[in-house]
């Protein structure tokens, strides 16, 4: 069958989920998307620039989209051409963390609504995506001053379902390099640099290590923008010498490179409903120190919780501190914890989201528009 994706965001994991769908369906999708900025912009003009790209819409068996467009604006635009839509959840706008010097603008978390009622399907990124949702979609609704329309809630979950995207590893098989205990090990950063990823807890903690004469290796890797945290360049500053990689690579296999290279991964995050450099990391034999929240005790298998998850900051720098001092001890766990990602691998996901497509298809198009009532 025949499907069209529009993502007005086409950059970070909306781009990696994108192009991997349409790389290993069975079906055939076509792909019109935006570049990644002016996110606002996006949610709310996306629709008035996809409508006038698309030729025909009935010729496809269904469209996807993810929610960085109001879909209730390109349904009103299409009409009756418009087929069936499934909606993808990257992120929400109720639960999104603000920016520095940010208020909330509830239009934002309102527009996330209208497109989920507009959709025939939605689909999260994880449980504690979906989870996080739902818990916060009805405290905003709250917020407005009457006629409060919580009948949304049920509406939206009986549509809703959770699908991880599928990840896209190297060739090679998973698992670390042999350790060489004559270099210090390489420490990974492969997230975004902006706030939401919380950088300076990630370097406050490297530096109580440095402080106490540990030596390590720094790749810095991930997704830069034009405007960064400043926490960056002051660490190109303070760790000169042990940055062997500082920026973004110049493709997939320089970057999958670097990861195999890497001995520990390590997230503060603010915000991950699922993680993909993450999961992409400990797949490349990392070994992984992340926060016990967010969606990471949902991708690490949970007999590796209490070596994995840290508590607090204090947490973070004494497993950090014991793990390069001692990082031989943990063979078997990177080993052992690289195989168990492959369950996230487009290779062992596709087929489910290719039969939520089936699905998706054979709604009547007659039936496209949501049954409010």
């Amino acid at each position: 069958m025949r499907f069209l994706f529009l993502e007005p965001f086409f950059g970070g994991s909306h781009r990696y989920f994108a192009e991997g769908l349409q790389r290993f369906s069975r079906h055939e999708i076509d792909l019109i998307h935006l570049p990644a900025r002016f996110w606002k912009w996006r949610m709310r003009g996306a629709a008035l620039y996809f409508i006038r790209q698309i030729s025909n819409l009935k010729a496809y068996d269904g469209l996807i989209a993810s929610s960085m467009m109001s879909l209730s604006d390109f349904k009103a635009l299409a009409g009756s051409n418009c087929p069936p839509v499934l909606t993808y959840f990257h992120e929400n706008q109720l639960s999104y963390p603000l920016a520095p010097g940010e208020s909330m603008d509830l239009q934002y978390g309102f527009t996330d609504i209208t497109t989920a009622l507009n959709a025939d399907r939605i689909l999260f990124n994880s449980e504690t995506h979906y989870q996080t949702f739902f818990a916060m979609l009805p405290d905003l609704i709250r917020k407005m001053p009457e006629f409060r329309p919580l009948w949304v809630v049920d509406k939206i979950r009986a549509r809703s379902g959770v699908l991880h995207p599928g990840c896209k590893f190297s060739t090679e098989a998973p698992g670390p390099a042999l350790f060489d205990g004559n270099r210090p090990p390489l420490i990974v950063w492969n997230h975004r640099w902006e706030f939401d990823k919380d950088p300076d807890a990630f370097f406050y903690a490297l530096g109580r290590i440095a402080d106490e004469g540990l030596d390590f290796r720094l790749a810095l890797l991930g997704e830069q923008f034009s405007r960064q945290p400043a926490a960056f360049a002051e660490a190109r500053r303070r760790y000169s010498k042990q940055i062997v990689q500082y920026g973004h690579v110049p493709s997939r296999k320089i970057y999958h490179q670097w990861l195999s290279k890497g001995d520990i991964v390590v997230s503060t995050a603010l915000q991950e409903n699922f993680g993909i450099s993450v999961v992409e990391a400990i797949r490349s034999g990392c070994l992984p120190l992340l926060p016990d929240r967010l969606s990471y005790p949902e991708i690490i298998p949970g007999k590796f919780h209490a070596d994995v998850l840290y508590r607090n900051a204090t947490d973070l720098i004494d497993r950090l501190r014991y793990r390069i001092a001692h990082l031989s001890e943990f063979a078997g766990m990177r080993k052992e914890l690289a195989m168990a990602m492959d369950r996230f691998s487009w290779p062992n996901t596709i087929d489910q989201y290719d039969e939520a497509l089936d699905d998706l298809a054979y709604i009547r198009r007659d039936q496209t528009t949501p049954n409010i009532p």
